[in-house]
This record gives C-alpha cells, sequence and structure tokens, in this order.
C-alpha cells in the first residue's frame, strides 16, 4: 500500500473529505486528489500541512525504504526519435575524443586482472626463457 492509499485511509477514518481537508491545508483538491492516487509524492510543505490538518505524525506513514541510498532511477522522455538521433549525432560529433577517452578508461579498469596476469606471466615466461 502506497503512501496515498494510506493518507485517504486516514482522512476517511477521520471523516474529512477532501474539500475539508483542501480548506484547512491550503491545497487544492486536485492536488490532495493526485497525492491519494499516487500520481506524485507530496512535497515536505504538503507533508506538514497535512500533518497539522490532521493532526498526525505523517512520519510513521512514508514507506522510508522504498528506495535505497545508493539507488537512484533516471527517467528520459522522448518524444522525437530523430531529434533524439540527431543530438547523439551531435554529441559524438563533438566530445569524440573525451568518449574515446571514458571507453578505454572503461576497458582497462574492468579488465585490470586481466591485464596484469597477462603483464606478469609475459615477465615470469621471459626470466624463465632468459635463464
Amino acid at each position: 500500500m502506497g503512501f496515498g492509499e494510506k493518507l485517504k485511509e486516514l482522512r476517511i477514518n477521520l471523516n474529512y473529505s477532501q474539500k475539508d481537508l483542501s480548506d484547512q491545508t491550503g491545497l487544492t483538491i486536485r492536488t490532495i486528489q493526485r497525492i491519494e492516487n499516487n500520481k506524485v509524492k507530496p512535497s515536505l510543505y504538503s507533508l506538514k500541512v497535512i500533518g497539522e490538518a490532521l493532526k498526525i505524525d505523517l512520519t510513521e506513514y512514508v514507506n522510508k525504504a522504498e528506495s535505497k541510498p545508493y539507488e537512484f532511477s533516471f527517467t528520459i522522455k522522448i518524444t522525437d526519435m530523430n531529434q533524439l538521433f540527431n543530438d547523439i549525432k551531435i554529441l559524438v560529433k563533438n566530445n569524440w575524443k573525451i568518449l574515446i577517452w571514458i571507453i578505454l578508461i572503461i576497458f582497462f579498469v574492468s579488465s585490470y586482472k586481466d591485464i596484469k596476469s597477462g603483464f606478469t606471466d609475459a615477465w615470469t615466461k621471459e626470466k624463465s626463457t632468459t635463464k
């Protein structure tokens, strides 16, 4: 159950309508509807005024385990594929040297053990053949 459903259940249990909550908080009815339907995450201000209006601490209702501190979400909305490809072409054209360096660094970092073992194997073979 998301925060919006918990808030709606709490509001109904306290016999508040969305209009009542809107009047007490100063938030629009549409904002309250969007929060309850989990369309938006409420701002800190919205949480504060809703909590004050309902006379309850909402921090216990916020699911703190929704995301881990080392995780992040990245969303790209693409409306025009041709524009996306043109932007990528321009990016590569203007920054090709930097992109090559980044690719090389990633390659060397990811295959460091293989490269190191190759050098050490070659070093030990060279020493053994010279004796």
